[in-house]
């Protein structure tokens, strides 16, 4: 039985995964490594930390010290705390996020009408999607996911500037049980509060 499974999840297509992954998995957490690249490939900057997702649209990103930061969407907001400068921004959801990975990830199927998918296919052990947005005020020209069977593994994006960024999610576990409470933000006190939603 686990072969046939596992045969099944190889002979699928990088669009078939990414729709099973926003259709069929409700929550998701993983570890993840992010590495930002400049338009001539050499590194600019590293960090890691924790990403969890409740669908419809709730996710965080909690990155490690020492670029500390809370970047949460509650489905309304979107609240990024900086612990270093003790200082946060809400931002409407929607509209700062619009077409971006964030709300890709944490969004349904559904929501790939705003983008065009071209399968990549097999490249190493994962199978690619390439997903390219329709909008021009995306902020990224396209982006690519890579599956490992059925497992999210990379996302690579490029923005219009030409900078690449690598996110390795790992230890990725779908459908834990997370609670509502974790995606929902309250400004410590003493922090420098800037609402753009006004």
């Amino acid at each position: 039985m686990l072969i046939s499974l596992a045969n099944s999840a190889q002979a699928s297509s990088g669009i078939e995964l990414l729709n099973r992954f926003l259709s069929n998995v409700e929550a998701y957490s993983a570890e993840f490594e992010q590495v930002v690249l400049d338009e001539n490939l050499r590194q600019i900057d590293d960090a890691a930390g924790t990403l969890t997702i409740l669908r419809p649209g709730r996710f965080r990103w909690d990155y490690d010290p020492p670029a500390e930061q809370q970047i949460i969407g509650d489905g309304e907001r979107v609240w990024i705390y900086d612990l270093e400068l003790r200082q946060v921004i809400v931002r409407d959801q929607q509209a700062s996020l619009g077409q971006s990975p964030a709300i890709l990830l944490a969004g349904s199927s559904t929501r790939l009408t705003d983008f065009k998918l071209e399968d990549r296919g097999q490249q190493g052990k994962l199978q690619w999607v390439k997903i390219i947005p329709k909008s021009d005020d995306s902020g990224f020209d396209d982006i690519q996911v890579g599956f490992l069977g059925t497992n999210l593994s990379i996302m690579v994006l490029v923005d219009g500037l030409g900078q690449t960024t690598r996110i390795s999610f790992i230890n990725g576990i779908e459908n834990p049980p997370l609670p509502a409470e974790q995606f929902q933000f309250v400004p410590p006190d003493g922090v420098d509060v800037i609402d753009e939603t006004q």
